[in-house]
């Protein structure tokens, strides 16, 4: 797993994705965190409320080659032919992406110290926050990475990508439509946006973060399931 984890971040900073994708984070949040020091103040919810929308455009980007790429090269008939661990080889690809989106979260931290320096922030708010962000990337990363298994396109990987978080986005709006409560219930429950929102409003709540951790869990063990598949098929 390590090794895999040393291949894929150094792949990230030998091609321009991983360079994309730090400069776009950086511009976003750059640009939400100088709304909140135009309004004199020390709330910083706002810019963790605004990446989410953020975050739907770029993880794509970020885990479009993660599996494609090998498939495309024909480095992946290595790896599965090797006695290498399946379970490692998608954790090692999956931490690589996470780490990458950690670096790029980080730079909330510093935001966070720039307002403590104008006064005293609420740091559980401040937090939990982090934490939010933290557990909806890895969700969202880990499903980029699933779809990256099916195909051998990057772009087609990044579209995908792309299409399952849009409707990630629109669920709640698609759970307003629906006329009968307990589908829409249902549906409202699977909702990224809201158990999102309750970390930023500082809610902490023990199902949001299981249901984050879930996701991440089920679709990494998808991608398992794709690569076996392969492997034996």
């Amino acid at each position: 797993m390590l090794a895999i984890l040393k291949r894929e971040m150094s792949n990230y900073f030998t091609s321009p994705i991983g360079y994309i994708f730090l400069a776009v984070f950086y511009f976003f949040s750059g640009m939400f965190f100088t709304s909140v020091l135009a309004a004199n103040t020390t709330d910083i919810t706002y810019v963790f409320s605004s990446l989410f929308t953020v975050l739907i455009f770029i993880i794509p980007l970020l885990t479009m080659r993660s599996m494609s790429e090998d498939k495309k090269q024909k480095t992946d008939q290595l790896l599965l032919t090797s006695p290498l661990n399946l379970s490692g080889l998608v954790a090692g690809k999956f931490l690589a992406a996470f780490l990458m989106y950690c670096i790029a979260l980080a730079v909330t931290v510093v935001y966070s110290l720039i307002l403590a320096a104008f006064a005293v922030p609420e740091w559980p708010v401040v937090i939990g926050n982090i934490l939010g962000a933290l557990l909806l990337g890895a969700a969202l990363i880990s499903i980029g990475v699933f779809i990256s298994s099916l195909t051998e396109n990057q772009l087609i990987a990044a579209v995908g990508s792309f299409a399952v978080m849009m409707f990630i986005l629109m669920i709640d709006g698609f759970a307003s439509l629906i006329p009968v409560t307990q589908i829409a219930s249902i549906i409202t429950s699977l909702s990224f946006m809201s158990r999102y929102n309750d970390f930023v409003t500082g809610i902490l709540n023990i199902s949001n973060i299981l249901f984050f951790i879930s996701v991440a869990v089920v679709f990494n063990f998808f991608t398992v399931r794709v690569l076996e598949k392969r492997r034996w098929g």
